[in-house]
């Protein structure tokens, strides 16, 4: 069923309302944001949320790694080459002929020493947002992420 009122779609429309590029503007913000915080220790944010979703899942292997990410298997195996040669992951033999993820001692030890850099970052946006805008954002991201919009 077609809307009885047409409205025009213009550019400017487009620039003004489209949720895609406004959230990744935002994610590129706020990546800078932590990627300054992690840079004295060599990390990006990127490379964080990958060691932090191996620690929890460990052994993981990458297709499921990159579900959980919501994460092409080809970036996120580009992404895992830099953090695999550092030596804080693993590549194991998994069941069959997959490949599993494991953190090493190193990776735990630059888990640790990010942690508080990551910390210091999350509490920067949060003092920025406020308490009230960050739980909403969290919110919408989590229903976003939750009904999968792709």
């Amino acid at each position: 069923m077609q809307n009885k009122i047409h409205t025009e779609i213009t550019e400017l429309s487009i620039a003004n309302s489209c949720i895609c590029s406004k959230l990744k503007a935002a994610s590129r913000m706020v990546s800078r944001t932590y990627d300054h915080a992690l840079k004295p220790i060599g990390l990006n944010s990127n490379q964080m949320t990958i060691l932090v979703a191996v620690s929890l899942m460990s052994p993981v292997s990458i297709t499921k790694l990159s579900e959980k990410l919501s994460m092409e298997r080809t970036t996120l195996t580009r992404n895992l080459r830099p953090i695999e040669k550092s030596g804080f992951i693993e590549l194991q033999d998994g069941y069959g002929r997959t490949r599993e993820l494991k953190l090493t001692v190193a990776g735990q030890s630059i888990l640790s020493q990010a942690k508080p850099l990551w910390d210091a970052a999350q509490s920067d946006l949060i003092e920025k947002l406020g308490e009230d805008d960050t739980s909403m954002i969290n919110l919408l991201l989590k229903k976003i992420l939750k009904n999968d919009v792709t």
